[in-house]
Order: structure tokens, then C-alpha cells, then sequence
């Protein structure tokens, strides 16, 4: 009887407390698949890549018998190549608006959308974000189309039944159902990064398709899978429906999508930048510079501030803030709570836009020679430092407005090197005071260490970008 009890028991509690947490398992897809499937489009693209350069016939004697193998020589695979690739997509709109990934798109000739009943249509491209991999089509159909809408991607809780279609492989459209295993992945895509991660099997040619919640709204677009042999493992990511929404809004009305600014650039905090800084938690975006005349530095945010709320939504992490603002709408005015010195602080900043010209990228630094042997603390921590003399700019490529100390070398297996200092890098301050040579440097941190600091705060800059870093000195 006991042992009966024991049974029953868990599966008692389980009935009564299911319904509050999620809602049941679906006895069958078949009805949501048979309504939504219309809805998902074949997307055929093609484009011709140009043909290499010819390769320079090898010199033969007069005569060789080599001559008649190698007489087509370098006339073989020089003409331009005619390629196509297969994805998915869904319509969100009767007039033939289609959503897909970039990446399915990108770079097309022609683009041509195959619909459930076999249908095919020559479509346009409406705008593009290589950012967020999204990408919007347009196609004139004859009558409205079947179309479906995106959901609340952030009322997606893990382990929530969903369902995928696509056309993998260009097999034709296909049903596969899993669940949400996981939200908020940063698989290193883009700068606004914030997955939904699921085991329903995604392959080649999912790509732009939606993942539906179990009311057939759209919570996601399967963009990638992590995948070792190149099929399905159960690791599928899906584009969030609220970012998606409010990028393809911008794509259908400007062709582009506008995304908000303030002017700060931002970090993580570890243990090491928050003793160093006395900061209550590592929970946040530090700012680590603030652009002049930008609307952060007209606002009074400033560098070192940790930012823990923006617009009345939490910032828990360095990776939310961008996503935040950039989906903020442009000219709008919003609350900033920042910890600054230990107090709560908040500041009223007017959201710009943002600029998305391209970037330059730093030029590598060339190899330096080993540091001499010292008994120095800048020894100790793995640091060989130069100052900022024109030889030094000249070697590492460092515009004349760069202020600070030049990183030489730096020793491996060193406490800098195990905080990812680097050569090149320039230090501009050290605990929020500002050096220009290395006996600055040095001075500093002899003076921190007799005081008992245990983490050395060194603001660096690389590559134009300013970044906080903790160095233990113990």
C-alpha cells in the first residue's frame, strides 16, 4: 500500500498543478499544419559569379605529346557560372508581403517564390538587415494570399511546443514539431543577437521559415542550426518574433531598418571590473566611453556609469542594452538608470539615429620582440610597455588624437594575458586616472598595491573602441 501511495502521489500533484504552468501537449499537429502550411513559400534565387581569371597555359616544347592534354588548358571552368539556392519563407500579408532570412536572398539576380499549391511567382526585394539576417519580398498576386502574423516572442517560455515548416533540402514543404529549449542565445551572428533555441528539427533550406507557437502565430524565423555533420542534431535558432516585427515594420516602410543610438559603448562586467570599481553586481552594461555631443554625453551619462534600466525595461546583461535601444523608437525620450558611486542615479535621453555607415577595422599590430627580463609589477603582470612616440603609431597604426601607454608584447600564460590584454592595445587610464607614460603605470600600480588593492581598473583602448579590464595583482 505504501508503495502504491509513492505512485500515485506525484501523479496526483502533477494533474492539479499542470494547467496554471503550460499548456498540455496537442494530441495531433495535423490541424494547425493543414491551416498554416499555405501560409510558407518555396524561395528560389539565382545569380551568375563572375569567371575567374585564365590560368597561363604551361610551355611545352614543339612537339611534346603533352601538347594535346594541355591544348584546352586554362579555357576549362573560366566562364561565368549560372548558381542557384533554395530557402523558405511565409507570407505576413494578403497583398504578397513575404519574410525571410538575408542570407537567403543576399547577392540574388532573380528571386522567385513557389507557393503551397505550386504557384510561381517573380518577387522583388523590399529592403534587407544584414544585422538581424531578415529580409522582406514583395510579390503582385492575382487574388490575397493565405498569410499568418507574428506572435509575442517573449511570452515563449522553455518547453513550449512549436512547430517548424520549411522546405528542406528542396524536398517540398515539411512539418516538424519540438520545443522551445532554451531563449536569449548569442551564437555570435550579429550585434543583436537574442535566439530562441529549439530541438525541432531545422535543416538546409529552413532558412527564413517560421517556428509557430501552438496558436499559429509566428514566434520565430529558423536562421541556423549547430550542426558537426551538416544535418539536424536538435539545435535549431530562430529569430525572435518582436525583433523580427519591428525590423521588417522599418523594411516595409523605408527599405532599411532605423535603429536608435545614444552615443555610449558598452561592456560586460566580471568579478574582477566590479571589485575594481565597487560595483554591488556584475548584473548590467558598463559604459566605457560616451561619444562628445552625443545624446548619452548631453544626457550627463558617463563612462563608468552601469547602466541597469532603459525605458523602464530591466538591463541584466551587456548583450539586452543594444538590443534595447536599437529597437527604441528614434526622437523618443526615455528614462536611463544608471549605479554610479554606489547610488541609483536616472537621466532623461533623447533617442537619435543611428548611423550605420561601414566601420574601419584596425589593422593588425606587427610581432614585437620579447620583453627584457625585470622584476618590475609590469613585468610580473606579463606587460612590456612603450610610450606613445611617433615610431610607435607608425608600427601599430594609432591615429595622432589616440592618447595613453602602448601594450608592446605581452607574455603568455600572464595575468594580462589571461584578461585578454593584447599588443597594440593602448592603456588610457589606470583605476580612473589617466598615464601617458609607462613609469606612470608603474607608479600607479606600486601605489595601489601598497594600499591594498587586490584588481588594477585599466580603461584600454583598441582599435578605437574603449573597453574596461581587471587585472588582479595578486
Amino acid at each position: 500500500m505504501i508503495r502504491r501511495l509513492a505512485i500515485l502521489l506525484p501523479v496526483f500533484l502533477t494533474l492539479a498543478v499542470a494547467p496554471a504552468l503550460a499548456r498540455a501537449a496537442p494530441d495531433s499537429f495535423a490541424d494547425l499544419a493543414k491551416r498554416l502550411l499555405p501560409t510558407v513559400v518555396n524561395i528560389a534565387t539565382s545569380q551568375t559569379l563572375k569567371a575567374p581569371p585564365p590560368q597561363e597555359m604551361p610551355q611545352l616544347p614543339p612537339g611534346s605529346p603533352l601538347e594535346d592534354l594541355f591544348k584546352n588548358f586554362g579555357n576549362q571552368g573560366n566562364r561565368p557560372r549560372h548558381v542557384t539556392s533554395l530557402g523558405s519563407g511565409f507570407i505576413i500579408d494578403p497583398s504578397g508581403f513575404i519574410v525571410t532570412n538575408n542570407h537567403v536572398i543576399e547577392d540574388a539576380e532573380q528571386i522567385t517564390i513557389t507557393f503551397y499549391d505550386g504557384t510561381a511567382l517573380p518577387a522583388k526585394l523590399v529592403g534587407r538587415d544584414a544585422k538581424t539576417d531578415l529580409a522582406l519580398l514583395k510579390v503582385t498576386p492575382k487574388k490575397p494570399l493565405p498569410a499568418t502574423k507574428f506572435g509575442d516572442s517573449d511570452s515563449a517560455q522553455v518547453g513550449e511546443w512549436v512547430m517548424a515548416i520549411g522546405d528542406p533540402f528542396g524536398l517540398g514543404s515539411t512539418v516538424t514539431a519540438g520545443i522551445v529549449s532554451a531563449r536569449n542565445r548569442d551564437i555570435s551572428a550579429g550585434p543583436y543577437d537574442d535566439f530562441i533555441q529549439t530541438d525541432a528539427p531545422i535543416n538546409r533550406g529552413n532558412s527564413g521559415g517560421p517556428l509557430f507557437d501552438m496558436d499559429g502565430n509566428v514566434m520565430g524565423i529558423n536562421s541556423a542550426i549547430y550542426s558537426p555533420s551538416g544535418g539536424s542534431v536538435g539545435i535549431g535558432f530562430a529569430i525572435p518574433a518582436n525583433l523580427a516585427r519591428d525590423v521588417v515594420a522599418q523594411l516595409r516602410q523605408f527599405g532599411v531598418a532605423r535603429r536608435g543610438w545614444i552615443g555610449v559603448s558598452i561592456q560586460s562586467v566580471n568579478s574582477d571590473v566590479a571589485e575594481a570599481m565597487h560595483l554591488p553586481t556584475t548584473q548590467g552594461a558598463l559604459i566605457a566611453s560616451v561619444t562628445g555631443n552625443g545624446p548619452a554625453a548631453k544626457s550627463g551619462l558617463a563612462k563608468g556609469d552601469l547602466v541597469t534600466g532603459f525605458d523602464g525595461k530591466p538591463i541584466n546583461d551587456s548583450r539586452a542594452l543594444p538590443r534595447i535601444v536599437a529597437n527604441t523608437q528614434i526622437g523618443k525620450t526615455v528614462n536611463v538608470d544608471v549605479l554610479r558611486g554606489g547610488r541609483k542615479v536616472s537621466f532623461k535621453v533623447a533617442v537619435a539615429k543611428l548611423d550605420e555607415g561601414p566601420a574601419d577595422k584596425p589593422g593588425k599590430p606587427n610581432a614585437a620582440p620579447a620583453p627584457k627580463p625585470s622584476n618590475s609589477q609590469l613585468s610580473r603582470l606579463g606587460l612590456q610597455l612603450l610610450p606613445l612616440d611617433a615610431a610607435a603609431r607608425a608600427k601599430f597604426k594609432i591615429p595622432g588624437n589616440v592618447q595613453g601607454v602602448l601594450v608592446n608584447t605581452v607574455a603568455d600564460g600572464s595575468p594580462a594575458a589571461d584578461k585578454n590584454i593584447r599588443p597594440g592595445d593602448i592603456i588610457v587610464e589606470v583605476q580612473n586616472q589617466k598615464v601617458g607614460t609607462p613609469a606612470d603605470i608603474e607608479a600607479k600600480i606600486n601605489a595601489d598595491l601598497k594600499a591594498g588593492r587586490k584588481v588594477e581598473l585599466m580603461l584600454v583602448n583598441r582599435g578605437g573602441d574603449l573597453t574596461y579590464i581587471g587585472v588582479r595583482l595578486d
